[in-house]
């Protein structure tokens, strides 16, 4: 059974993550210094609040608040709500006090996390509500923004679904070309078993891809633990989860949509893999408004 990578327990790790986005992405906006939040007077404290102009759930509260705090330690900043909170258009998500130059230099950069990061978790709630009840959960892929992945990867946790590996560190994915490369499945299986053994401290699960019930029963027979489908049909699935037996995690992947997920999800396999959760994602909009 495959561990998922916990974002909440390895907190040093995504503490890290965050300061290395909120730096690079300060360095790319603010650079050497913000030329127009210089007409505005050194030293002058201001309120803002950031305001919620359509439905979705909130994500990316640790980025925004850095971007702010990195500018000005002393920055206040009081929720409303929190990370994996449902919000509703016109809710307030937060209010803000502190240096105005720090406020305004800081609004695009700490709105993007806020935006991007919702708008995953808004997505990922939509899909994990969609299979509720049926048993599968709703997993990632490595279809991230480069430079984004343990973010992004949090907002779908965030959002109720389930991370995939990491990264091609983590764990072993054999694909098609890694099947042709070692001369079949179960020689492929094989030899991953033996690098699983030797990286055992890191190395989380094993899968292998299949793209028919041929190659699911000869992944079976060879003793495969965890199975991806590959653009199986409804049928197919079906199929494929009475070869199986329950002997092995089987895992739907390949052109999962909102409208056909709830009817992959029943057909019994355990896990759907969604590329979108983390590919076309559509930014929830949020807006920061100063104080008159």
């Amino acid at each position: 059974m495959p561990t998922e990578f916990s974002l909440i327990e390895n907190s040093e790790a995504l503490n890290e993550e965050i300061a290395r986005n909120v730096d690079l992405a300060l360095q790319e906006d603010v650079g050497s210094g913000d030329l127009t939040a210089r007409l505005l007077p050194a030293g002058q404290i201001r309120r803002a609040q950031v305001i919620s102009r359509q439905a979705g759930v909130l994500c990316g509260a640790a980025w925004f608040e850095r971007c702010f705090e990195r500018l000005d330690p002393a920055i206040g900043i009081r929720w409303q709500a929190k990370d994996g909170d449902r919000i509703a258009p016109g809710q307030l998500l937060c209010r803000i006090e502190g240096e105005a130059r720090a406020l305004l230099s800081a609004e695009r950069s700490a709105l993007n996390f806020l935006q991007l990061l919702s708008g995953v978790a808004s997505r990922t709630r939509l899909f994990a509500d969609a299979v509720s009840g049926t048993g599968a959960t709703v997993v990632d892929t490595r279809k991230t923004l480069p430079g984004l992945r343990l973010a992004q990867k949090y907002a779908v946790h965030t959002g109720g679904g389930t991370n995939h590996r990491l990264a091609l560190w983590d764990a072993i994915l054999i694909k098609e070309n890694h099947i042709m490369a070692a001369g079949g499945i179960r020689p492929a299986l094989d030899a991953a078993r033996v690098i699983a053994e030797a990286e055992k401290q890191r190395c989380r699960f094993i899968e292998i891809e299949v793209e028919n019930c041929d190659q699911l029963q000869e992944a079976l027979q060879s003793g495969a633990k965890m199975i991806l489908l590959d653009n199986f049909e409804l049928d197919e699935l079906r199929q494929a989860v009475h070869l199986n037996a329950g002997r092995a995690i089987l895992e739907a992947s390949g052109n999962v949509a909102l409208e056909t997920v709830r009817a992959i999800a029943e057909t019994g396999v355990q896990r759907i893999s969604v590329g979108s959760l983390t590919k076309d994602i559509q930014a929830l909009d949020l807006s920061m408004r100063l104080d008159h």
